[in-house]
This record gives C-alpha cells, sequence and structure tokens, in this order.
C-alpha cells in the first residue's frame, strides 16, 4: 500500500487538526456544477475549471454538510464525519485554492492545492485526487482519507478502508 503524499510531510499536531477541520468544513460555491459531461481530452478548458470550483468548494468552510457530501467520491460513506465536523467555527474559517489541475483521463485529474484557515496557510503544495462520478467532477476520497489519517497520527478511520 503506497503511502499518501501527506504523509511524508513533518506537520505538526495543531495544523493537522487544522487540515481535517478544513477538509471537513468543505463546500460553499453556488458557482459548483454537478451535470457536465466528462472531458473529450486531457486538457479541457471545461474540466479544469469545474474540477477547480468544486474543490474549492469541497473545502470551504461556508457549505452545508450536504453539499460536502455531494462533493466527495462515495461522499454517503462519510456523512457521519462530515456532518460531525461542520458546526466547527475553526471549519467554518476554511478554505482552499487550487493552484493546478492536470486531466489525466476522463475520469481522474491531479489537483495541486493549498488549505488556509482564514488567511493563514494551514497545508501548503498539497496534491490530490479528483475523480469524475455520477456525472460530477469530485474530491477522491484517497484525497480525504489522506488528510484525515494525517489528523489522526497516520490512521484513517474505518471508513477509508470501505470508500471506493
Amino acid at each position: 500500500m503506497r503511502s499518501h503524499p501527506l504523509a511524508r510531510r513533518n506537520i505538526s499536531a495543531p495544523v493537522l487538526g487544522l487540515a481535517l477541520l478544513a477538509a471537513l468544513a468543505a463546500c460553499g460555491s453556488s458557482s459548483t456544477s454537478s451535470a457536465s459531461p466528462p472531458p473529450s481530452t486531457h486538457s479541457s478548458p471545461s474540466a479544469t475549471a469545474l474540477i477547480t470550483a468544486n474543490w474549492e468548494a469541497f473545502f470551504s468552510g461556508t457549505s452545508s454538510a450536504a453539499t460536502k457530501i455531494t462533493l466527495l467520491q462515495n461522499g454517503q460513506a462519510f456523512a457521519t464525519i462530515i456532518n460531525a465536523q461542520s458546526g466547527s467555527s475553526m471549519a467554518r474559517s476554511a478554505s482552499a485554492t487550487v493552484t493546478k489541475v492536470t486531466v489525466t483521463s476522463t475520469t481522474q485529474a491531479t489537483v495541486a492545492y493549498n488549505i488556509l484557515l482564514g488567511t493563514t496557510p494551514a497545508l501548503t503544495n498539497q496534491s490530490g485526487l479528483a475523480v469524475y462520478q455520477n456525472g460530477t467532477w469530485k474530491v477522491g476520497d484517497s484525497s480525504f482519507c489522506g488528510l484525515l489519517a494525517l489528523e489522526n497520527g497516520g490512521k484513517a478511520p474505518s471508513v477509508c478502508s470501505l470508500a471506493g
């Protein structure tokens, strides 16, 4: 089993806690699109725009838990975790900035991003996976599980072994 890229980073416990809260704060953009066809090429500008919008929405502290669940691959499996964290004031201050999207197939893309709490970077230069699932570009559950594992001393919750 390959380790998640975040697991190799030396990140302090408070930052890890902030990262988890940021991840769980997810989704607040009303510009989220969910019914676009997958890109026809690897460099589709529309796919890049949708991935960016949905990724940033997932990590936005102003989003509802229900929206976050729809923007996470296999999101319903993570509903308990997302609902539990969505009310936190720290989670509500979270956001993400996508710095690069590389579409690698019609159903996957690599996303470079930063997580912020307010205006303070909590995690920078992160790499994650976006997946096209049920007509929507979503944050890959492997990326979310990597953040959850960071928060929990390297151990992902059991739902991560069950998710796609």
